[in-house]
Parts: structure tokens; C-alpha cells; sequence
């Protein structure tokens, strides 16, 4: 018997979005798990089950407001810097035909995502352990995806590096970040341009929850990277 998720299903709604009850029990399965390995391996602070229904699983389905038209549902993403998920497999649970990488470099993560993977029932998922930059040079990654995310890696221009070279020509990143980055952007000019990027918009976040000034921040691939 998983928790309700009542937070995250109103919530949901707010954005427009209707879970169903298997989506529900999965999102409930999901805290469930994350709440029990976390005991063990340190994935995150966030454990509670408000905190998780908001923080973690609303805050990852904020990367719809890059798509004001609707996500493309059979999308290939990559999640930079993965985690314990987030925010590509809420979306996932989301949207079941999208095709998921993670990319981890800390292996006892790594184990906690293929563990998930399993008790989910989710296919169309891989996982890859190794450094963002290093696995960004695969022939199988590079340039691939239509979607990069990530969540609280690095600063922005940092970010850029990390996460441009997967994206194919066309296709976005999103950095899901807390306002007061206007500094940030200004920074990252420099490699926007040598990384083929054009800044794409920064949506401000307004769900229940989630007012701490949080923003997504939207960056289209426009050239090759070199």
C-alpha cells in the first residue's frame, strides 16, 4: 500500500494535468523507494512526503513549461547529472513512450535508478554511469537528443558545457534553476556561442509549493557543437 499522492495530484491539475491511478501508485511507489534507500545512500535531503509530492516530483514536471504547445510524448531525453531520478523520470511516468537516459558518475545512484527502473516496470530507460563530459563524446550520445535536463548541477555556464553536446541540432536543454540569475545568463554568452546555444526563454514557476522564486530556463541548440 503506497501513500496518497493528493499533493502532487492537485498540483498536477494546477498545470493542467490529469494522473491516473496507475501514474499515482507508481509516483507512490516511487517515494516509497526513494524514502528506503535513502537510509542507506545518501540520494537527498528530501524525504518527506509533502516535501517529495512538491519538491521533487512537482518541481521535475515544471519542465512542461518549456513546452507551452505540449511535450512531445515520444521524445528522446537525456537527464545530466540524474540523481535519484529527477526531473526526467517523473516525466517519464508522465509520458510512457519517452526515451530516457540517465547519466550518473556516482555508482551507488546508479544502483538506486536500475533498482527503480525495475519495481516501476519502466522500459525505454538506461542508465549510464560515468562523467557528463566524458560520456558526452559516445558516438550513441552525442548529438541524440532531442530534450537535455538537469536539476541543481552546476552554475549556468558550467551547465552549458555539460549539456549542449547531447543536444542534436534543433533540439533544447532545460536547466530547472531559482531565480536571481540574471548574472548567470549574462555569463554564459560566451558559451552559448562557442557551444552552438541560443537562450530560448526563462519561464517563471507559479505552483502551489513552489514559490521560492524558482524559473526554467529554456536553451535551443542552433549549431552543431565542435
Amino acid at each position: 500500500m503506497t501513500h496518497s499522492m493528493e499533493i502532487l495530484s492537485r498540483g498536477a491539475a494546477e498545470m493542467g494535468l490529469e494522473l491516473t491511478a496507475r501514474q499515482m501508485d507508481q509516483f507512490g511507489t516511487y517515494h516509497a523507494e526513494l524514502a528506503n534507500w535513502n537510509q542507506r545512500v545518501n540520494l537527498t535531503a528530501i524525504t518527506g512526503h509533502r516535501e517529495v509530492q512538491v519538491k521533487h516530483f512537482l518541481d521535475s514536471l515544471t519542465v512542461l513549461l518549456a513546452y507551452p504547445a505540449g511535450m512531445p510524448s515520444t521524445a528522446r531525453l537525456v537527464d545530466v547529472g540524474a540523481g535519484a531520478g529527477f526531473p526526467s523520470l517523473p516525466l517519464k511516468l508522465l509520458y510512457p513512450d519517452l526515451r530516457v537516459s540517465l547519466v550518473e558518475s556516482t555508482g551507488k545512484k546508479t544502483q538506486f535508478l536500475e533498482h527503480l527502473i525495475g519495481v516501476l516496470g519502466l522500459s525505454g530507460v538506461e542508465v549510464w554511469k560515468g562523467r557528463a563530459e566524458e560520456l558526452a563524446h559516445r558516438p550513441e550520445l552525442r548529438e541524440g537528443f532531442d530534450l537535455v535536463l538537469s536539476r541543481g548541477v552546476a552554475r549556468t555556464p558550467v551547465l552549458l558545457e555539460y549539456t549542449l553536446p547531447y543536444s542534436r541540432l534543433g533540439g533544447r536543454a532545460v536547466f530547472l534553476k531559482h531565480g536571481g540569475i540574471d548574472g548567470e545568463l549574462a555569463a554564459s554568452a560566451r558559451a552559448l556561442e562557442v557551444l552552438g546555444g541560443r537562450l530560448g526563454g526563462v519561464h517563471p514557476v507559479r505552483a502551489a509549493g513552489l514559490e521560492d522564486n524558482r524559473v526554467v530556463v529554456v536553451v535551443e541548440k542552433v549549431r552543431p557543437t565542435p
